[in-house]
């Protein structure tokens, strides 16, 4: 299969794209953050603590989503410049480890998702069934 320009050129929105997704979460969490601190040094709390804890962790994975994404991002582009380079053998393998980045920040994204569904549960667990 012979990769060209577009192929990698396809990858920009969406690498663009989540990466504007993952700061979004990212500026929501650390504002939530701050925002729970505050209300457990004022009373600390087992419930807030659990979710501090949460979102520290939740706040980590978004950091590696975007450094993966970023790179994932780096190495599409240098794609692109071997392309035009000519130098196609490395194109390909550069492509390919920019795909293998994508694939790592997707599922970061899924580990992330599953600590916020674990955040929501800790907040309702004193909500009565």
């Amino acid at each position: 299969m012979e990769l060209g320009l577009t192929t990698p050129a396809l990858l920009f929105p969406a690498i663009s794209l989540l990466m504007l997704a993952y700061t979004n979460r990212f500026i929501v969490l650390a504002g939530l953050l701050r925002e729970l601190y505050g209300e457990y040094e004022k009373e600390p709390d087992d419930i807030i603590a659990t979710q501090l804890l949460n979102l520290r962790v939740r706040i980590s994975v978004i950091k590696n989503m975007q450094i993966f994404g970023a790179l994932s991002f780096f190495f599409c582009v240098a794609c692109m410049f071997l392309i035009f380079a000519g130098s196609r053998v490395f194109a390909n393998f550069t492509f390919g480890i920019s795909l293998i980045l994508l694939l790592i920040s997707l599922a970061l994204m899924i580990r992330e998702l599953h600590l916020s569904i674990d955040a929501l549960e800790a907040h309702m667990s004193e909500f009565p069934h």
